[in-house]
């Protein structure tokens, strides 16, 4: 998990998938924490994306980085407590102008039963499960 993390931190952006009906929405992301043992990331219970992760929690991350690329497929698990978002946002103080951890707004999400993939043209694909 902590290369997972390593990764996505490097890379600074990755490309959340999500279903919309039968649709795949992909948008870039930028949040990526760890908060006891467990990766999280980080969204507003108003957008589109978060009523997505609700219907349907299998989601998959896309990122790239020095030739390499990482797939990682997982079921994003809310969690609700105030000391989860309160940690993420203190990860992300830039986040704290459109977030607070009490504004009903902030939500964030657990990585559940992750398979992180890593591929190049120059490796052997090598895969991580968390």
């Amino acid at each position: 998990m902590d290369e997972v993390l390593e990764f996505l931190k490097k890379a600074g952006t990755y490309y959340l998938a999500t279903d919309d009906n039968g649709q795949p929405r992909v948008r870039p992301f930028g949040t990526i924490h760890s908060f006891e043992g467990r990766l999280y990331i980080q969204t507003g219970k108003k957008k589109s994306v978060s009523m997505q992760i609700h219907r349907n929690p299998k989601i998959e991350i896309c990122a790239f980085l020095d030739g390499t690329w990482l797939r990682v497929a997982a079921t994003a698990v809310e969690d609700d407590r105030r000391e989860a978002r309160v940690s993420m946002l203190e990860a992300y103080p830039e986040l704290k102008d459109m977030y607070s951890p009490d504004d009903g707004n902030t939500e964030v999400f657990y990585l559940k039963d992750a398979t992180a993939v890593f591929s190049s043209f120059t490796a052997p694909e090598r895969s991580v499960t968390f």
